[in-house]
């Protein structure tokens, strides 16, 4: 049954416009400059973008519809979430050009806050541009080492650095190397080798390895 409900998902997605736009509220954008680095809220992430001028917005965004459909039309549509969830499971992306209200998707847009964060100076505005148009096209997309944040970082400051993965991966870090997890591994194979008959000298030296090496790191 699930397997049905998956592919009608994408049957929907693909028939029927790709889901209703999202209505957004005018985005006034005189008052961005060409080079502008554009960061947005977007479900569980932030999403960013380079300012060309003209009400247009180049940025790196995951989106499965080119998987199903060639329609160019239909593929120029606004990413909408679905669209980009799924894509980003699939590792299809593309560097493409949307107005202001479609990138902002809704939210309120914020500009060159990654100017306090970045180390390095950005680049003069024209030349931030030139970069993000030269790369306008499909991509290599990974969630973790090449997404959207990594391709404004490369056009503004030259370096290709996420610091949303920095922060998710100190996060699992966290929770992996921690003692709690140590001790419940711990336990874990105990429970495979007494309770389950597997023992052998290589389920001894798994039960002894994973939580020594997981305490260290802790």
């Amino acid at each position: 049954m699930f397997p049905l409900q998956f592919l009608n998902f994408f049957s929907i997605a693909v028939t029927t416009g790709y889901e209703e736009k999202k209505k957004t509220p005018e985005v006034k954008n005189d008052i961005f400059k060409r080079g502008d680095l554009l960061e947005v809220p977007r479900t569980l992430f932030t999403h960013f973008g380079i300012y060309l001028g003209n009400n247009r917005v180049a940025h790196l965004i995951p989106d499965i519809l080119p998987v199903f459909s060639s329609d160019t039309k239909a593929l120029q549509t606004m990413v909408t979430n679905n669209r980009l969830i799924m894509g980003a499971i699939a590792k299809k992306a593309s560097v493409r050009v949307d107005t202001v209200e479609d990138f902002a998707y809704g939210s309120v847009i914020i500009v060159n806050k990654m100017d306090k964060a970045c180390s390095r100076p950005p680049f003069d505005g024209e030349e931030v541009a030139r970069r993000a148009e030269k790369m306008i096209g499909s991509v290599a997309y990974s969630l973790l080492w090449y997404n959207c944040e990594h391709y404004v970082m490369y056009c503004r400051y030259g370096t290709n650095i996420s610091f949303q993965t920095c922060q998710f991966c100190k996060a699992v870090r966290k929770i992996v190397c921690s003692k709690t997890t140590s001790l419940i591994s711990l336990f874990v194979c105990l429970f495979i080798v007494l309770f389950l008959g597997s023992i052998s000298i290589f389920g001894i030296l798994l039960t002894i390895f994973i939580p020594f090496n997981i305490w260290m790191a802790s």
